[in-house]
């Protein structure tokens, strides 16, 4: 076995970096969100966001992608369809995954969509506790 080539290990490490830069980035947009939490229920680093008790956003231990709730199924589709989104891996069909490495600006519209669509069905009572954005 040859050992890895230089450019090979400095590609990596700038792979890894943006990796990290990027979850980093999902991470505070999400937590700019009025009431989101942060929780790893599943350990083994998972980066969990709730309002209200419930999830808008989430990014798997070893994930290059941010699952995120869309209106609906057929919305999910098209994001699909138009290549902005893959299939969100274990979650209803009204959710994607977007990854990590999109434009800061769909990032950020895909986040606020989720918590949006989230933060309106919760009670009256949480929500009237909540800032709006």
């Amino acid at each position: 076995m040859t050992p890895p080539l230089k450019q090979d290990l400095v590609s990596a490490k700038r792979d890894w970096h943006f990796h990290s830069m990027s979850r980093e980035l999902v991470n505070d947009l999400c937590a700019r969100q009025p009431g989101a939490a942060w929780s790893d229920p599943w350990g083994e680093g998972h980066d969990c966001w709730k309002v209200g008790g419930k999830i808008f956003a989430l990014i798997g231990a070893a994930s290059e992608t941010v699952s995120v709730k869309t209106a609906s199924p057929e919305m999910a589709e098209l994001l699909i369809q138009t290549g902005v989104a893959e299939r969100a891996k274990y979650l209803h069909r009204s959710w994607v995954a977007v990854p990590l490495d999109s434009a800061p600006d769909e990032l950020l519209h895909r986040i606020r969509a989720s918590y949006k669509l989230i933060r309106d069905k919760l009670p009256k009572r949480l929500r009237d506790g909540l800032e709006l954005s």
